[in-house]
């Protein structure tokens, strides 16, 4: 799941066709509707082994998708996902990063974060 956190570089495009106040959660909405013209090769949902391939993908681009939303929202530039971080760690490196200062993550909030993920999947939210 991992090597898929990425997006492709032209997803950052579709961003500038919301406006900057747009509610993050529209804007999300309308970037993950967009990724299947990005991904050919897992469309076909009646074969298993591509459903698994666009699940991971989904699941992996997901918080990378809701860090660039929040990033446009607050009009500042996208953060890369770091792969050697886990989800919570990266999540928020994505979302609070600048690329002018170093971010360094406060291990108790990241470890909040962990907490409020499983917690919010597990309410099926």
């Amino acid at each position: 799941v991992t090597r898929h956190t990425m997006v492709h570089e032209q997803m950052s495009r579709f961003f500038t066709g919301f406006r900057r106040d747009a509610h993050p959660m529209a804007v999300m909405c309308g970037v993950v509707g967009a990724l299947s013209a990005f991904y050919h090769d897992s469309t076909d949902i009646s074969d298993p082994y591509q459903r698994m391939v666009a699940s991971m993908r989904l699941i992996a681009k997901m918080p990378t998708i809701a860090a660039m939303a929040y990033k446009y929202h607050i009009g500042q530039p996208f953060i890369y996902p770091k792969n050697e971080l886990n989800f919570a760690a990266n999540f928020l490196h994505m979302c609070f990063a600048v690329p002018c200062e170093e971010y360094k993550i406060n291990p108790v909030l990241a470890r909040a974060m962990e907490r409020i993920f499983i917690l919010h999947a597990d309410h099926e939210q």
